[in-house]
């Protein structure tokens, strides 16, 4: 992952380890639209760093705009970065980018945003996403959505887990529930700590199950059920990563 950051100049500064990771998730070359931009460093990091070579930067929100229009200045990009007030995909017209970036929501309003302007995501070639939750769920509609998921990494920020996926248009082998809802994709660096999560997770579990154990309510049982079948998901991911 390191060799596609590069040298990461002076915006790198303003971003986290996992936006600096999402940004290297984008293919060389492509136009890409930074959806919910707030900033804008991604998207002038990805001009600086060569990797798009024009953004569209689009948000909600008028006043992370206007913080972003002083940062595209400040940093020489107005000619590569246009900026946009948009909910999600509705200020960019079909074929104008190459890549649509997504990071820091929730999965679920990911595909709200990815659902609701079918024409421009069929016409990317590739989705970059960052979901902050229901990242199982994401996996899933990406599937069934006629996306395949051709690459994902993993790391641990300030004690939080996140995770970064890329997907093409196509259609990809069946996944089993363990891979949904922990990956299948992750790259070898990213393994560590996939195990670190699966094993901090078990642990929390069991936590979990021991209380029920006491609870003796019907909504109990059924809580403890939920519980015992994540916990067997959880300890066979970990024997195919360990195999």
């Amino acid at each position: 992952m390191e060799e596609r950051v590069g040298k990461r100049g002076r915006v790198a500064a303003f971003l986290s380890e996992r936006m600096l990771r999402t940004a290297a998730m984008v293919s060389r070359g492509n136009r890409t639209a930074d959806v919910g931009c707030d900033h804008a460093y991604t998207s002038i990091y990805l001009i600086e760093q060569e990797i798009a070579p024009t953004v569209v930067a689009m948000d909600v929100n008028a006043g992370p705009l206007e913080r972003a229009k002083e940062n595209v200045k400040r940093f020489g990009k107005e000619e590569q970065i246009s900026l946009r007030l948009s909910d999600g995909l509705e200020a960019l017209l079909p074929g104008e980018t190459d890549t649509v970036l997504i990071a820091g929501m929730g999965g679920p309003l990911m595909e709200r945003i990815l659902s609701a302007y079918p024409a421009t995501v069929k016409s990317v070639k590739e989705l970059v996403l960052q979901p902050q939750s229901e990242v199982a769920s994401l996996r899933r509609f990406l599937h069934e959505n006629g996306f395949r998921i051709t690459e994902e990494d993993m790391l641990c920020e300030d004690g939080k887990y996140y995770v970064i996926m890329r997907a093409e248009h196509g259609t990809d082998e069946p996944w089993t529930e363990e891979e949904y809802v922990y990956g299948k994709r992750l790259k070898e660096e990213a393994v560590p700590v996939l195990l670190e999560f699966l094993r901090k997770e078990r642990e929390k579990t069991k936590a979990v199950l021991a209380d029920l154990e006491t609870a003796g309510t019907h909504k109990a049982e059924n809580r403890k059920e939920e519980m015992l079948a994540l916990l067997q998901k959880n300890v066979e991911m970990e024997r195919r990563l360990t195999e």
